[in-house]
């Protein structure tokens, strides 16, 4: 159940974001921030203060791995999104959810209730 956990956004495909935001909305969480590269990503998950994150494999060409290691730090759930089989992930987040695009509102709902429950 949603019940207003607000969710960072890591994506930097602007239509994919807004996206998301959409499925968020419709999902019952809150949008805690949208960000859109490697660097703004790890300042936000630094700061912390929102209950899980979605985190998009590949931002601007740079891989995130730098966000996911801030996010496992401060024991922050998060699921990766991956766009396809070129984003094998670094060994100390093999175990990571994954939610392959292009998804659906469902597939979003699922995957953030598994790492929400946990």
């Amino acid at each position: 159940m949603a019940d207003g956990k607000s969710i960072l956004i890591v994506e930097d495909e602007a239509m994919i974001g807004m996206m998301l935001e959409d499925y968020l909305d419709a999902l019952g969480y809150r949008l805690h921030a949208t960000a859109a590269s490697v660097d703004e990503a790890c300042a936000l998950a630094r700061e912390g203060g929102f209950d899980a994150a979605l985190l998009d494999c590949n931002l601007q060409g740079e891989k995130s791995w730098p966000v996911a290691d801030i996010l496992a730090q401060q024991s922050i759930p998060f699921l990766f999104a991956t766009g396809g089989m070129a984003d094998d992930l670094p060994q100390g987040h093999a175990d990571r959810p994954t939610l392959a695009k292009p998804f659906t509102i469902g597939a979003v709902e699922r995957a953030l209730e598994k790492i929400l429950a946990d």
